[in-house]
């Protein structure tokens, strides 16, 4: 089995606000108010989480101006609650704003923040580790394809509600997303038991789609690809969907409709809880 590459993606944050912007551009008000699979949020209140993105990025980690506190510890909940907290501070505030600045502020906050991605050398630690993947600390690589996963994914938020959904779910936008996301694996069946070497298949579908490998060793799980011995489960998850069984919005009783598993239960279930997202 070959362990995963290292992702190499800030090139494509540009192209993704492009597409951002060109969608709220053309929506009409009425789509503004339109709600999301994003629970009590509706399409402006995502443009303006994305907005918020940028700005606090650009704030915190290329100023270095945090603006109080944080989490009272490191602890995930803790973490979670942080986040929630700011993420519902700004979106109430941003309703002062109207569609038209919103769209304006990405629009001009963007490439700043789009700089200030591809400027992170690849292989130096990050400031924030990618929790969801269970890291303590992150290389600079995985943080650019954590924020991508970000953007990617509420962009299609937006983009689902207003029926438009296809332009990210190509292999040049989608593929990235999923090759990010899939690198949740290992800590996700971190509590599952099984033998040394055991392997369980992973496979998305779609032209977009790949298919990965979870391999028991003594020390843990390990992901790779190109593994061509026994298989002891496997799991095939619809392309179209799999973006939001990871963003935690697709529940279990809508996700077994597009999810093939075979094997033991205890190897296939976990993915119906896998989550690729912190708040």
């Amino acid at each position: 089995m070959q362990p995963l590459p290292i992702l190499d993606i800030a090139h494509l944050l540009p192209v993704l606000d492009a597409h951002l912007v060109s969608l709220l551009r053309a929506l009409p008000a009425s789509d503004w108010e339109k709600a999301t699979v994003v629970p009590t949020w509706r399409v402006r209140d995502v443009a303006l989480h994305l907005l918020d993105g940028s700005l606090r990025t650009l704030s915190m980690l290329r100023d270095g101006h945090f603006g109080g506190p944080g989490p009272t510890s490191g602890a995930h909940a803790d973490v979670v609650r942080y986040l929630n907290q700011l993420n519902a501070e700004w979106v109430a505030v941003g309703q002062r704003l109207s569609p038209q600045v919103i769209t304006w502020l990405l629009e001009v906050s963007g490439p700043a923040y789009n700089a200030y991605m591809a400027s992170l050398p690849l292989h130096e630690p990050a400031v924030f580790a990618v929790g969801w993947a269970g890291e303590e600390q992150s290389w600079n690589w995985f943080h650019v394809a954590r924020d991508y996963t970000e953007k990617w994914h509420h962009q299609q938020q937006i983009r689902q509600a207003v029926g438009q959904e296809k332009p990210l779910l190509t292999p040049e936008f989608y593929q990235p997303f999923l090759a990010t996301c899939i690198r949740a694996l290992p800590h996700h069946y971190r509590t599952v038991d099984a033998a040394p070497d055991t392997v369980v298949q992973f496979t998305v579908t779609g032209a977009a789609g790949d298919t990965w490998y979870l391999q028991r060793h003594v020390a843990g799980w390990e992901l790779g690809t190109y593994y061509s011995g026994p298989i002891a489960a496997t799991i095939t998850l619809d392309g179209a969907v799999a973006w939001r069984l990871f963003t935690k919005s697709l529940p279990r009783p809508l996700a077994e409709a597009h999810v093939v598993v075979e094997g033991e239960p205890h190897l296939t279930q976990p993915v119906y809880s896998l989550l690729t997202v912190m708040a």
